[in-house]
């Protein structure tokens, strides 16, 4: 094939990761094995295999001018009726994230949006709204607070897991993302911490 589903986001640190993913597959969210913890900065975008150099160099330059900023989650919230989806709030960082976002989807990832960018973490989507309804209520005190020192670029491989390709860390000069083992191609789950 010539084209790959990309995404962009902020990888959630441990414990936070864990935690959430238990979460999730608790709740019974069919993706909850697919997809890690996040904060998407651009959602899953089929490109042309041949754009991927194009893109990484996009992305490798929008990091650096960046320092590290903190995100702090707390509370749960819903995209209900519009989507069925429940998730951690973003109490702080949000407009970070916003900023971030708008410059990955600029240059060779310039998309329009279907929603305005709401920067959130996802615990639970596509499950039965009594499921919906006891995320919402079970995080409803959920906490925590990390450091972002960075984003990741992430593929959609054939088993539809998400795995990420590189990371992009803040603060450095030139070109010095980092590949995530295995050549710099396909890796574990997560950001780098």
């Amino acid at each position: 094939m010539d084209l790959a589903d990309i995404g962009v986001a902020i990888g959630i640190p441990e414990p936070y990761r864990t935690e959430l993913q238990d979460w999730r597959e608790r709740l019974g969210d069919p993706n909850a094995a697919l997809i890690v913890p996040h904060v998407t900065l651009l959602g899953p975008t089929t490109v042309r295999l041949a754009d991927l150099p194009a893109i990484e160099r996009h992305l490798a330059g929008i990091a650096p001018p960046n320092a590290p900023f903190t995100i702090r989650l707390r509370g749960s919230g819903t995209f209900r009726p519009l989507s069925p989806v429940v998730f951690v709030a973003l109490v702080a960082g949000a407009a970070r994230c916003a900023t971030l976002a708008a410059a990955v989807r600029s240059g060779p990832l310039d998309r329009p949006l279907n929603f305005a960018y709401h920067p959130h973490v996802t615990v639970a989507h596509d499950i039965a709204e009594d499921g919906l309804d006891r995320a919402y209520e079970a995080l409803a005190d959920y906490q925590a607070q990390f450091e972002v020192q960075g984003f990741g670029l992430y593929e959609r491989g054939v088993d539809l897991r998400w795995r990420q390709l590189r990371f992009y860390p803040f603060g450095q000069q030139g070109d010095e993302s980092e590949p995530n083992g295995d050549g710099g191609r396909r890796a574990g789950l997560g950001s780098r911490e």
